[in-house]
Formats: structure tokens, sequence, C-alpha cells
């Protein structure tokens, strides 16, 4: 008990000193700005570009991952598709170990060169985002737009990601994926970037899912 009461007058001053924010009265909604900017033509468009215009890259980049696969298979012991650290050491002392990192090497480049046109594309819609942001709040009346990790309850409607999404459509309708040669993407461009990678990711994942799911139901159908 004798810690109780100094953490209760702890916690109670902590309450007295919260921010003002906490106290917003009017509309509070939320918004996620990688969903916001995946959901975007100019986002969608720029994605089908890039794979156009670096097609021989992204070919480039199978036949060499798949030469890299074969190269590393006799290493995988384990068969679990990665070389993990008991694994190491015979790989190092491998005859072809430059020819595997040289491989590793011109794959991550070919990577480098097509994220980087990708997070370009992702910048320039990013940096029209704030902008966006607070026109449609100030037309919608909001007080305050959070991101939906920050709510732990919300009534139904309070996302407003899609009313962003075509707000952001009549901003920023294009974008170029040509990124100049002293290009260097942001640490919030990359941020993103790679957070709309593992919505798309997921969205295959369960998409094949989906799939395998309908297919074995196809397949038991004549069995019933």
């Amino acid at each position: 008990m004798k810690f109780l009461a100094p953490a209760g007058l702890a916690i109670a001053a902590v309450a007295a000193t919260a921010p003002a924010a906490a106290q917003v009265e009017g509309k509070v909604a939320t918004a996620n700005v990688s969903r916001a900017i995946l959901g975007t033509t100019a986002f969608q468009t720029a994605y089908q570009q890039v794979n156009t215009t670096y097609a021989a890259q992204l070919e480039t980049r199978r036949t060499k991952q798949q030469e890299l696969s074969t190269l590393l298979q006799p290493f995988d012991t384990n068969g679990n598709g990665q070389i993990e650290d008991p694994e190491i050491a015979a790989l190092q002392a491998a005859p072809n170990v430059t020819q595997i990192s040289t491989l590793e090497a011109e794959i991550a480049a070919i990577s480098q060169q097509v994220n980087n046109a990708r997070i370009f594309a992702v910048e320039q819609i990013l940096n029209q985002y704030p902008t966006v942001l607070q026109t449609f709040a100030a037309s919608q009346q909001i007080q305050m737009i959070l991101q939906p990790e920050a709510i732990q309850f919300a009534l139904e409607g309070a996302d407003v990601t899609p009313q962003l999404v075509t707000a952001l459509n009549t901003a920023v309708p294009a974008v170029n994926i040509v990124p100049p040669a002293d290009y260097r993407p942001s640490r919030q461009g990359a941020q993103v970037f790679q957070e709309i990678q593992q919505y798309l990711v997921t969205a295959q994942r369960i998409q094949q899912q989906q799939a395998a799911q309908q297919q074995q139901g196809n397949t038991q159908a004549p069995g019933r």
C-alpha cells in the first residue's frame, strides 16, 4: 500500500498536465495515409508504368534470382528456403562465394533502381497529402484526424480514407516515374512505400488463399 499512494499521485499529475488537444470538441475522424495513396489513380497508374518501363530490368532480376537460388540451394541443408547461421560458414568457404556475392549485389542494384521509381511516384502524392488533408478537414468541419492505430474505438464511418482518395485524385491526377539522376528517397517516402508494399503483399496472399479454397471446393464438388 505504501507504493500505491505515490503511484496514484503520479497518475493524477500526468492527467492534470495532459495536452489540451485531448479535450478537442467536434468531429474526430481517422485516415491512413498509406492506404489513401494506394487507392489513388495516380499511384496505380504509376506502378503499371514502372512495370512496363522497367520490364527489362525486372526480367533480368528474375533471371538472376533464379540463378542465385540454384547456387544457394546446396547450402540450405534444412530445406527451409533460407541460409541460416549454421549454414553460413559452409557458404563463406564455398569456391563460388564470389559469384554468389556478385549476383546478390546485382539483384540489389536492380531492386533499388525499380523501387526508387516507385518511391518517387509515392512521394509526389505524399507531398500533396498535408494540403489535401487540411482542405478536406476544413470542408467537413473535422477538428482532428488521427491514424486508425491511435484509436481504441470509433463509430462506423469515422474512417475518411476513401474520401481522401477522391480528394487526392483531384489534386494529383498523375505523377512522373522517372526520378532525377541525383534522386535520394526521403525517409518518410521510403516508410510509406514499405507500408504500401505490405498492403500489396497481404492482398496478394489473401487472393491466393481464396483461389486455393475455390479450387479445392471445385475439386470436391463432383464427389458429393
